[in-house]
């Protein structure tokens, strides 16, 4: 029995064996299979960037191939329209030149940097291609072409030698109302609409997405909404004495036409102009305050947003595309895993209607909206969206801004309102971003305050939530932002400075990496090849590290006047987008270093002037900064932080010498060559609200907000000031100035509504008002006046309209308004019924518009939202 027992046991033993030997050798088999698993998912994702590489590059050759066919061909000989040249040659000539810089050579934006002027080299422009009217009250107009070839802004010589006279500038500017775009069966040569265009409703799109149209690059063109009407009911005009009786929040206003004036029927309707304008260009980026806004598509342009337009920019061709949906703050964008779709959400506009939260599903490549999601069930705005990217981009993820943050899920492609799968409470701490799993089906991950969830969606349309368990002393205040690497784990970096590797399919750490930047990181970027980037908003570093979160050892740190890291965007090869937080986007890589690529104000940007002769215009805002910017090469000549917050800003006549007004009262005179200070005065304790210097360059008149108007004499070609003295009569603060044209008298607008006259050499008020109707003014800034009567709209409150500008032919006026709108009226604005064209794109009040030179653009600034817009005249 002895013996038998001992054979059995051995016998067992050796079955243990075996059974040991079994089990590595399925364990080993397993881990081999799951490693070949994860290389043939990697595969396929590289094949599938291939074939996305190939569409997108198709669907680009298909949009470049309809912009070349729809350009007529160019005349033999130049010809002048609205002040633009254009001839055989699209190249401009002018003296000044500006050379190519590269991302390797890095800008210097302290206190002061820039570059040369800059001229259009000497090689076949690209095409740059506007939806149109922004939000146009207009008829619908189609998009434009104009060359955009402009070299990044870096820091560069002042210039030795600027011409004083205006060089002639030849354009290849070519329009076409949609009118007459062909018939839908010539698809090449047909002319895609404004994204602009909605419903009655405002809010539905006008074209349906199927899964068989990811390359449809036409969508029908639409008409914009009527064109607007303004005018006052109660407007008076009394033949006898020629003049004009408005009421503003019922306070009357007498305005005196000139002698010659015919007479004037309240009740008659002006038209509109003839002329319209199409976005050219937009300067600024909103990277203070959003997230995950900014990335590379296929067809080499960074998408990026900045007040309610989302913008397309090729920074190696220099050229921009706009898509115009939006009806305010854009806040949130994701690119489908296709990249040609986009996502973006909006937040709440002053129109209870044409202007409440959505998310706008849009095509890349022609710029078509596709589908329109829950217009009416946010409340304040859409924080965060996201594609669903293990399925194919069928769903969609959005965060409402709302008490307790709403998650929803939309089947965003069963109809042009999308259907709402799944929609429930996700946090009442903030949250910040929100993904989808590259690999798992179904599951989201969110972030923000206090926490980090994973949400599975169920087959009934359920979402369940698992929250992201910490260890105790480890917990962030902030979760900031969210990656995955190659493998599905999830990466997240918080406010504490650290990365935390979460792994694939649970809600447990798998790894902290402590202290990687001094402060929160902003954000983090599996790149291809399997890296990781992480960024830092505080210290500025962008930090490598390979695969497994180890660090590599390569680093970069952004310069401190461009801002923190907000967010970064793998580029083609090892380039890198990086966006900051002071609204700058720079591109480089970790090597050889970042120059910028757009440039912008940070706070709230009020002044704004165009060259009396070049075409160039300087703004000024609560940032301090002072900027020259080119409008023909859309390029920052120079930045200068001048340690006060602007308010306006003025050119002399001869554009010698450039003059800002400040918030203090303060008032300076710089070269705007050498960026030298020449002079620098005090007027009172107040903001100085706008300034002008006199047609004979003589004087220069500020306006302040202490009600008064100083007046000083202009001596050694605008170097030196001695004052003549101030102008006391206003009971409120003056908002706008104008001088005749013989540089002897003054009319000025109060914050109460007054319309003064003023004879400048003796600093006295004209108490005629008559004696003065038949003087001629250089410019009409004031918006109080006889011939813009018609600007104001009905019920107006006087503060509605910020600014307002008169070309210099004298055809055309612009205003700026408190509701984001630019309008544009035929010159002189005499009927108090007239019609203009209204144009969207900023989502705070317009705050200044000006015309260049020669008429043949429109600038517009943005005020809160901290845009600078371009508008072509056409």
């Amino acid at each position: 029995m002895m013996r038998l027992d001992a054979s059995e046991k051995q016998h067992r033993y050796h079955n243990l064996l075996n059974d040991d030997h079994a089990n590595e050798m399925l364990e080993g088999e397993g881990a081999g299979l799951a490693a070949r698993v994860a290389e043939l998912e990697v595969r396929c994702a590289r094949q599938a960037e291939e074939l996305l590489c190939l569409r997108s590059t198709l669907a680009d050759a298909l949009r470049r191939l309809n912009a070349l066919e729809g350009r007529a061909p160019p005349p033999s000989t130049g010809t002048q329209r609205n002040g633009t040249y254009t001839g055989s040659s699209g190249t401009p000539t002018r003296e000044l030149r500006i050379r190519q810089p590269t991302y390797r050579e890095t800008a210097k934006r302290t206190s002061s940097y820039g570059s040369s002027t800059s001229s259009l080299p000497q090689r076949r422009g690209p095409q740059h291609q506007s939806t149109g009217s922004l939000q146009s009250d207009s008829p619908a107009s189609s998009s434009s072409l104009s060359p955009a070839p402009s070299p990044s802004p870096r820091a560069t010589p002042a210039p030795l030698h600027v011409p004083h006279a205006s060089q002639p500038y030849r354009s290849r500017n070519n329009s076409t109302s949609s009118k007459e775009s062909v018939s839908p069966g010539v698809n090449l040569t047909k002319r895609w609409s404004s994204t602009g265009d909605f419903n009655a409703q405002g809010l539905i799109a006008n074209s349906r997405f199927t899964t068989k149209s990811l390359l449809n690059l036409y969508s029908k063109p639409t008409q914009n909404g009527a064109i607007l009407k303004h005018g006052t009911h109660t407007c008076q005009y009394n033949e006898e004495d020629g003049t004009m009786r408005m009421y503003l929040r019922g306070r009357p206003v007498v305005l005196h036409g000139p002698s010659d004036q015919d007479g004037l029927d309240p009740a008659k309707v002006a038209p509109p102009p003839q002329n319209k304008l199409k976005l050219e260009w937009v300067y600024g980026y909103r990277g203070k305050d959003c997230r995950s806004n900014l990335y590379l598509l296929p067809t080499g342009e960074i998408v990026y947003f900045v007040a309610s337009v989302v913008v397309l920019f090729n920074v190696e061709e220099q050229c921009q595309r706009h898509y115009t949906g939006h009806t305010d703050d854009v806040k949130c964008l994701a690119v489908h895993p296709n990249k040609l779709i986009v996502a973006s959400g909006q937040c709440a506009g002053h129109d209870r209607v044409d202007a409440r939260p959505h998310v706008r599903v849009w095509n890349s490549v022609s710029l078509a909206t596709l589908a329109v999601l829950g217009a009416g069930q946010a409340e304040r705005g859409i924080w965060a969206v996201a594609f669903s990217r293990a399925d194919g981009g069928s769903l969609l993820a959005a965060i409402h801004d709302a008490p307790d943050h709403v998650i929803s899920v939309w089947d965003w492609q069963r109809s042009d309102k999308g259907h709402c799968l799944a929609e429930t409470k996700c946090s009442v701490d903030t949250v910040v971003a929100v993904e989808f799993h590259p690999l798992d089906r179904n599951q989201i991950v969110t972030c923000g305050k206090n926490h980090i969830a994973f949400w599975t969606l169920d087959q009934t349309n359920v979402l369940y939530k698992r929250m992201g368990i910490f260890e105790a002393r480890d917990k962030p205040k902030y979760v900031t932002c969210l990656a995955f690497n190659h493998n599905g784990d999830v990466l997240s970096g918080d406010s504490s400075g650290n990365l935390t590797v979460w792994g694939r399919g649970t809600n447990t750490v798998q790894r902290l990496v402590r202290a990687v930047h001094d402060g929160p990181v902003f954000s983090v970027a599996c790149l291809k090849h399997g890296a990781v980037l992480s960024a830092g908003g505080k210290d500025g570093r962008i930090v490598m590290f390979d695969a497994d979160v180890n660090p590599t050892g390569l680093e970069n740190v952004i310069e401190g006047h461009y801002g923190g890291v907000r967010v970064l965007a793998e580029g083609r090869g090892s380039q890198l987008y990086v966006g900051t937080t002071k609204n700058c986007i720079l591109h480089g890589d970790l090597e050889l270093g970042f120059s910028p690529a757009v440039l912008g104000h940070v706070e709230e940007v009020w002044g704004l002037a165009a060259h009396p002769s070049l075409a160039w215009f300087a703004s000024a805002g609560w940032d301090r900064l002072l900027q020259l910017w080119d409008a023909l090469s859309h390029s920052t000549v120079w930045s200068k932080d001048i340690e006060e917050r602007a308010q306006c800003v003025s050119w002399s006549a001869d554009g010698a010498v450039l003059a800002v007004g400040c918030l203090s009262g303060r008032w300076l005179v710089l070269d705007p060559h050498s960026r030298d200070v020449l002079a620098q005065h005090q007027d009172g304790s107040e903001p100085i609200q706008t300034i002008q210097y006199s047609p004979d360059n003589k004087m220069v008149a500020l306006g302040s907000r202490d009600n008064f108007i100083y007046i000083y004499r202009v001596e050694d070609n605008g170097a030196r000031y001695s004052r003549l003295g101030k102008c006391l009569g206003h009971s409120s603060y003056i908002t706008h100035l104008d001088w005749s044209e013989d540089s002897q008298y003054i009319r000025s607008n109060s914050g109460d509504y007054e319309l003064l006259f003023w004879n400048a050499m003796t600093c006295r008020q004209v108490t005629s008002p008559s004696s003065l109707r038949d003087a001629a003014w250089a410019s009409n800034t004031c918006p109080i006046t006889f011939t813009t009567v018609g600007v104001w709209p009905e019920n107006a409150d006087g503060t509605d309209i910020n600014s307002c500008a008169r070309s210099r032919d004298g055809r055309l006026a612009a205003t700026g308004d408190d509701f984001g709108k630019v309008k544009l009226y035929a010159y002189p604005v005499t009927q108090p019924k007239s019609l203009c064209h209204a144009y969207g794109g900023h989502s705070s009040h317009v705050t200044c518009v000006r015309f260049t030179q020669d008429g043949a653009r429109l600038l517009s600034a943005g005020g809160l939202d901290t845009s600078l817009m371009q508008w072509l005249v056409d």
